[in-house]
């Protein structure tokens, strides 16, 4: 029998792409997003569902597993892809953003994994891939709120790996760097900027060329999407996929150096922000 799986966040992206390519080797595949009207290149697929599935949203979350299950007859493989980034300086951050952020980033994983577990159970067994970020792994300027809420991922993930294994649940986490994908676009239009507060001018714009250099080395949403099957298919329970995109250096420098000489070369990474 195909197995199935059924995504979050796929309107377009890595999202869009990671449905069409698990589809396309063998999966049935349930993607899910807020507005179907906006699935791209998913139409006409077979063994593709679309459905409306807003995180924030319990009684949609429901939903979409029982479409899941009524058309393909069980779940295989849940992978948490939707969120969202938020720029800005903390000082200036209204405190409904950092809430909006950790709600669909963190709380939104959350219910879907509490809404599925109870199936995977009953089915004997199942698999969830949770779409971290490298910014789990080490901080950035200008990025707190979106990288706490992907450290929040990081700890949450790692916990529930081990008490899911007892329900022959396994749990992976995929990092990935950097991705040519419009979510950075999205991430800006929700940025706060300076937020109105003086004195953040100088250290913006010298970020903004640092954060740049990081940009030239982006992978495609079709290379995630190829990095993501590999993960979830490889027949192991390995919780850690690190796909560092462009931040190679930064990802080896938080794992080599200790805490001191980390922070002396991170700082040097973005001139002007000590």
């Amino acid at each position: 029998m195909k197995k199935t799986m059924l995504i979050t966040g796929s309107s377009s992206g890595v999202g869009a792409a990671t449905a069409k390519y698990f589809a396309e080797h063998g999966f049935n595949v349930v993607a899910t997003l807020r507005n179907p009207d906006a699935a791209h290149g998913l139409e006409g697929i077979a063994n593709l569902e679309v459905v409306r599935l807003d995180v924030e949203d319990t009684a949609s979350i429901d939903n979409a597993l029982k479409v899941a299950v009524e058309r393909f007859g069980r779940i295989d493989l849940v992978i948490n892809n939707a969120g969202y980034g938020q720029y800005g300086v903390i000082e200036g951050m209204p405190i409904e953003k950092v809430r909006k952020n950790f709600d669909v980033n963190v709380f939104g994983v959350i219910n879907v994994i509490q809404r599925v577990i109870p199936i995977f159970r009953q089915q004997g067994g199942g698999m969830i891939l949770n779409v971290g970020s490298c910014g789990g792994i080490f901080g950035l300027p200008n990025s707190s709120v979106y990288l706490a809420t992907k450290f929040a991922l990081e700890g949450f993930t790692e916990s529930i790996a081990y008490e899911l294994a007892s329900q022959n649940i396994v749990v992976k986490l995929f990092e990935p760097g950097g991705i040519m994908t419009p979510f950075h676009e999205r991430s800006a239009r929700e940025s706060n900027g300076d937020g109105n507060v003086p004195g953040y001018d100088v250290f913006l714009a010298r970020t903004e060329q640092a954060m740049a250099k990081l940009a030239e080395g982006v992978a495609t949403p079709q290379q995630v999407a190829q990095d993501i099957y590999a993960a979830a298919t490889d027949g192991t329970d390995r919780l850690r996929y690190c796909a560092p995109y462009g931040v190679e250096h930064l990802v080896k420098a938080r794992r080599e150096l200790d805490d001191h000489a980390y922070e002396r070369f991170m700082r040097a990474q973005f001139p002007g922000v000590n």
